[in-house]
């Protein structure tokens, strides 16, 4: 872990954060690439939902946006990517107006009130005349994905041309939850950075410091046990119906291909509701079975394949769901049958 002190904005919020749980061996190849002064220009870093993905490409870019001389001094001599909190580059990027990064994500719809499903192509093709603007004192311009998975296929077309024809001095920073499934012509052109899901210590102390909560509380030590590394996950089993919700979960994925219909339908009623927050629990295990799958079975392109499709159809269903306030036991079942297929040999 990076930094003590943290503040639940900084667990939660990736452009506030000034910690790292973890990660020490990705943070120290980024460190080493910009030290070298030969950093490759686009990096892919992927691995399950709320390890710190986003926190590491934030920390990236505050530290190069803060040091843009990669052979001054202080650069080489230092042995992580931590910026004080009180330099202006961090505080800019904190309060979001730092103008020589450009963060492409999902915003609110004005008319809804809620995000939209996925990264608009608009906002994407903003990336073409950023890069294309003067850069700042620094001469770094640099952009975040969070994540590239929220990419539409057009969004992802109007980014290769960025990834193809980079500028001088350019840093694309793309998170991804499965980076298994991305276009081959995008990850041919980035350097790949995976991370593993954080040891149950590494989440407990991150639960502590977000919510202020004793790390040896037994809720907090299950929530960690439950959460398989992921932090966002463990803080939404802090809530007792998360972890129930989880089990029925788990208990389906081990029957696959073949879930009981009955525990679908119980399944179901448990998601019954308006809460945003069962829902997206219930698609957060879903996208981490599938997730597990495409970077475990990468040289099985059938299988993969397969388990591509259904990451595409299940979240697109779900999108539909919460949009249009569905009913979710269809959705259940929808799912798991695109599982149940996905899972075959």
């Amino acid at each position: 872990m990076s930094g003590d002190g943290a503040d639940e904005r900084d667990v939660l919020y990736p452009r506030a954060t000034g910690v790292l749980f973890g990660h020490t061996e990705a943070e120290q190849a980024l460190l080493e690439s910009y030290q070298s002064g030969r950093i490759p220009h686009a990096w892919l870093i992927g691995g399950p939902p709320g390890i710190g993905k986003a926190t590491l490409a934030y920390r990236l870019a505050r530290f190069v946006l803060a040091h843009p001389d990669p052979k001054a001094p202080a650069v080489q001599q230092t042995t992580s990517l931590t910026v004080d909190a009180d330099n202006p580059v961090a505080r800019r990027i904190a309060a979001q107006a730092q103008g020589d990064l450009l963060v492409l994500e999902r915003v609110i719809n004005e008319q809804t009130g809620k995000l939209y499903t996925v990264i608009r192509v608009d906002d994407v093709r903003r990336s073409v005349s950023f890069f294309g603007s003067t850069a700042g004192e620094g001469g770094w311009r640099i952009a975040i994905v969070d994540a590239v998975d929220d990419l539409q296929r057009e969004g992802a077309n109007a980014l290769l041309k960025i990834l193809e024809e980079p500028p001088a001095r350019t840093l694309l920073l793309l998170v991804s939850h499965a980076p298994g499934r991305e276009l081959p012509t995008i990850r041919s052109r980035c350097r790949r950075l995976l991370l593993r899901p954080l040891d149950a210590a590494d989440v407990v102390r991150a639960i502590a410091a977000a919510t202020g909560r004793g790390a040896d509380e037994p809720e907090v030590q299950d929530a960690a046990a439950a959460a398989d590394g992921s932090v966002a996950r463990a803080l939404g089993f802090l809530d007792g119906p998360a972890l129930a919700l989880r089990k029925r979960v788990l208990e389906l994925f081990a029957q696959l291909p073949n879930p009981d219909p009955r525990a679908l339908h119980a399944l179901g009623d448990a998601l019954g509701g308006n809460e945003p927050q069962t829902l997206a629990a219930f698609m957060d295990l879903v996208n981490g079975w599938l997730s597990a799958r495409l970077d475990g079975d990468i040289k099985q392109k059938p299988r993969v394949a397969r388990v591509a499709a259904a990451w595409e159809k299940v979240n697109r269903a779900a999108a539909d769901v919460e949009t249009y306030n569905l009913e979710r036991k269809p959705l259940v079942f929808a799912v798991f049958g695109l599982l149940a297929e996905a899972a075959k040999v």
